[in-house]
Formats: C-alpha cells, structure tokens, sequence
C-alpha cells in the first residue's frame, strides 16, 4: 500500500513539474527605439503585463522603467533618446509642433520616413545595441521579439539574427500600408489615409485625392523609404550576416501586429488573421484622484471641462492673442475648467480654471462632473473619452488627430475647431452646444457601449495572440499566402494580361481574316466575258 501511494506521489510530482515547465514564461526581447512619450502608453502597459504574468522580458527603451521595480523577470537595456524635434523643426522650418498643422500630408509622411531610418541608424550605433549583434550565442536566447510598427522597421531584423518569431505594435492603429505587410488588398475607395479628414464615404473628388495620397505613399516607401532603411541594416550587419535581408523580406516574417484601434473609432476594413485589435489596452480603472483635483471637481456643481493637448503638443506654446481667446471663453462658463499646462507661470487665471503641467488623464475622464474634454485627437486620449464617454472638441494638429477628430464628427460625439482661425465666440459656442445638447452625450454613451463591449478585453487579447504565437512557433498557419507573390501575380496583372489578350483575339482575330479575305477578293482579275 505504502509502495502505491509512493508511485502516486511521484506520477503527481512529476505531471506538476511538467505543468511547471509548459506554463514556465517565455523569453522576450522588445526593441522599442522612437522616444516618442506617447507610444509608450501602450508599450509600457504591455511589458508591464508581460511581467506580470511571469515572461522574462529585455526591454530596449529610451524611457526607463527601473523605478518600477518589476522584479527579477524584467531587464532593460536603456538606449540614449534620439533628438527628434530638432529635425523635424529642420526639415519642416517650424519652430514649434502647433505649426506643423500647416504642413501638407506628403511633407509630413517624408518628415517620418528620414525620422524613422535615421533613429533606426542611431539606436544599432548604440554600445548597447551593438552587444546584441555581436553576441556569440544568439540561438535559443529568447522565444520572440516583440517590436514597434511605426517606422522603425530595420528592428526587425533582431528577429532574424535570433531566429525567433516577430509581433509588432502599432500605436497608431491600422493603416492603408499595411495590406503590403500582411498579403491583402485594402481598397482606397472606401479606405481613406490616416492623415486624412475624410471617412469611409468619399465624395468623388475625395477618392481622388486618397488615391494620389496612398499611392504616392507607397511609392515613396517603395523607392526612398525602403532603400534608406536597407542601407542602414547593411551598415551595421554585414559583418554578422553573409546576407543581410532587405526590410521588405523582414517584414514578411512578421507573425502578427497588435493594432491600437477597435470599433468605433476604425470603420470596417479588410484585415488578415494576423492583424489584432487590441486599442485601449493602456486603460486601467481609475485611481482615485489627488485631493485638490477630487475637491475641484467634486464641487464642480455644473460640470467640469478637461483640456490637454497631450504628450506632444504643448499648450504653453500657444501665442498670447490664443491664450486670450481660451482664458475669454473659459471665463465666460459657469463650468470649472481643468487645464493641463506647462508653465506654473499663469496671470490673469479666471477663477473657474485650474493649471497644472500634469494631469492624471483617465482619473479625471471618469470622474462623473466631467462633460467635455478638449483635444487635440491623438488616438489615446480619443480612446480614453470614449471609454468613459466624454464627448469631445478636437483641435487637431497633425498625423492622424485630423482622422480621428472627423470620425467623432461624423459619428456624432464630437465637434472640431481649428485653433490657428478659433475666436472667442465659436470656442464658447462649441462648448455650450457639447454641453448643453443632450445628443452629443447620448451618442458617446453609445459608441462607448461598442468600445467597451468585447469577447476579451484589449490586455487579455494582446497576451493571447503572444502567447499563441510563441506555442506555434511564429504561428505561420495565420499568415497569407499573398505575401509570396509578385505584384504582378497579387493585382492578378498576369491574369488580366491574358484575358484581355483572349477577348482581343476572339474580336480582332476574325476581323482580321475578313478583312483578308475581301482583300484578296479584291485582288482577283475578272474574266473577260466569250464572244459569240
């Protein structure tokens, strides 16, 4: 009896000891290069929740979560931040980010095309990148690389000198590109750029239009883009690499991209197995907030409105006329004014508004009292109003924020204004009309009920799909096919060729013989009739 409970202690162990072993975390390299602060929101929720759930994660960043201290599992490898504000004021000769809301959507995709390849040459001249390239052991270091989608591309080719499967993340969402990455056609008569300020249902001249925009796109990435990038990967890989891969080839062993976007900010579109909607997944449940923000808000018997402009674009930037414009119309409301801006150094404050230079943003959308939030339409602030469906009045300045306030528009949850034309009056009156029309709430109610309601929440997505990739081994069962034909095989070009080809023949093939044969009849020599 002794000697069979012994066999089942030791057939238990070793069943738990397996268990162990198979839910044991997986190896995780992340390589995150662009210091652009608000990215990180979604970047640093997903290796914080890596962590957590017991992966060991090396995390290549320009902004340091050592102070954290997530623990044992978490290494980091800082990387100098890239200074890319004074290029772009270089490229763009403005000399603040407000004023790059006069620049066309070509200038701004080639402003982020030289960014994106010269941070990307910048971070692989880093010492501590040049460890990881010349490391002597590469194989069976980590189970997947986990890198940015956002211009950045020559990261990927961590993936192939460690031979471990690739997920991207993209923070800004999905795009028109990205049916080149994952092997499908996204039509741009329905599709529209994302720096556009037109939705899923164009006018003519609006196809037009998107159609020079995302095809110009893509030949920019086609013959500028891609090369500058490929020149860069063969400067700092040639000597590791008998054949260093170009990024178009890199970018087809991308297993999935976990996309910041979800219903109904993205309208339906065509998208591959591989392409994940996880946006809002930087949201948590609200904390509670400092005293005096609770108490402002608390006796905010009228409601409260909550200004920020985000991470990039600073409100103390603002000239003094604009400055006037918002201190006028706020001063006028009998509504508190939260202001998130970046200079203590403030006169003249109405009593109703309150300025700091920063802000516990989700904390204060959810606080009851808040009726409006004013914008500048980043996907993340969007994401977080509708969350907690706050409708919204968007300035936006560049990028996408157009996009994204003219979807609310469209939808009907928010109102946009141009802050470089705002007055007085139309500031005021757009307020009063978002919070004194009940529709504009009912509405975000609504769209935040769809935001909200999943079969999984963002987070748990987001792990899925990793941790799915990384059991199958890059997962190559959910890319497609297309990816390994030619263009002129994918536009089906080949096919088309001979089908008209055949239509042509069948028409002009009989034509032809009739011509040939009315001209010889023509040529014929008519007999001379017989004399009697």
């Amino acid at each position: 009896m002794k000697l069979k409970w012994a066999l089942h202690f030791l057939l238990l162990s070793l069943l738990a000891l397996q268990e162990i072993q198979f839910t044991a975390g997986s190896r995780i390299l992340a390589a995150f290069f662009l210091p652009g602060k608000s990215h990180f929101m979604m970047t640093n929720s997903i290796i914080r929740e890596l962590v957590k759930r017991g992966h060991e994660v090396t995390f290549i960043t320009p902004f340091s979560l050592a102070e954290e201290n997530l623990g044992a599992n978490y290494k980091e490898i800082l990387l100098a931040q890239y200074d890319i504000w004074t290029e772009m004021k270089q490229m763009s000769n403005k000399e603040i980010i407000l004023d790059t809301a006069d620049l066309s959507s070509l200038k701004l995709l080639r402003m982020l095309h030289v960014m994106g390849v010269h941070s990307t040459d910048f971070a692989f001249s880093q010492p501590e990148i040049q460890a990881l390239i010349n490391a002597e052991h590469k194989v069976g270091q980590y189970d997947l690389l986990l890198a940015e989608q956002f211009y950045n591309e020559g990261a990927l080719i961590l993936g192939h000198l460690y031979r471990i499967p690739v997920i991207t993340v993209s923070t800004f969402g999905n795009t028109n590109y990205f049916s080149e990455l994952v092997g499908i056609i996204t039509p741009w008569s329905y599709n529209p750029h994302g720096f556009m300020t037109f939705t899923n249902r164009m006018t003519l001249s609006e196809r037009l239009f998107n159609v020079f925009i995302c095809g110009t796109e893509h030949l920019m990435r086609q013959f500028l883009y891609y090369p500058a990038h490929d020149a860069v990967l063969r400067k700092h890989f040639a000597h590791v690499l008998d054949v260093v891969p170009t990024t178009k080839q890199l970018e087809r062993n991308i297993s999935a991209i976990l996309m910041n976007n979800y219903m109904p900010l993205d309208a339906p579109k065509p998208i591959s197995f591989n392409q994940i909607a996880v946006g809002g997944l930087h949201i948590l449940p609200p904390k509670p907030l400092p005293q005096h923000l609770q108490k402002f808000l608390d006796e905010a018997t009228h409601g409260a409105i909550y200004f920020s402009l985000g991470t990039q674009v600073r409100s103390a930037d603002l000239p003094p006329e604009k400055l006037k414009i918002f201190l006028d119309a706020f001063g006028s409301l009998k509504q508190r004014v939260l202001w998130k801006f970046e200079d203590d150094s403030f006169s003249n404050l109405p009593a109703n508004v309150m300025i700091q230079k920063w802000m516990p943003q989700g904390d204060i959308l959810a606080h009851p009292n808040v009726k409006v939030f004013i914008a500048h339409g980043g996907l993340f602030g969007m994401q977080e109003a509708l969350h907690y469906g706050v409708p919204v009045l968007g300035m936006p300045v560049y990028c996408d924020q157009h996009f994204n306030i003219h979807q609310g528009k469209a939808d009907g949850y928010a109102l946009g204004l141009d802050y470089r034309t705002i007055t007085t009056e139309q500031l005021r009156s757009s307020l009063l009309e978002l919070l004194e029309n009940p529709k504009y709430r009912e509405t975000m109610k609504r769209a935040s009920r769809i935001f909200r309601n999943r079969p999984l929440g963002a987070m748990d997505t987001a792990m899925f799909w990793i941790d799915y990739v990384i059991e199958h081994r890059g997962a190559p069962h959910m890319v497609s096919a297309g990816l390994d034909l030619t263009w002129y095989q994918f536009y089906l070009l080949d096919v088309i060729a001979i089908v008209v080809a055949t239509v042509v023949a069948i028409i002009v093939l009989p034509i032809w013989i009739l011509c040939r044969i009315l001209r010889k009849s023509q040529k014929k020599p008519k007999r001379k009739a017989k004399k009697n």
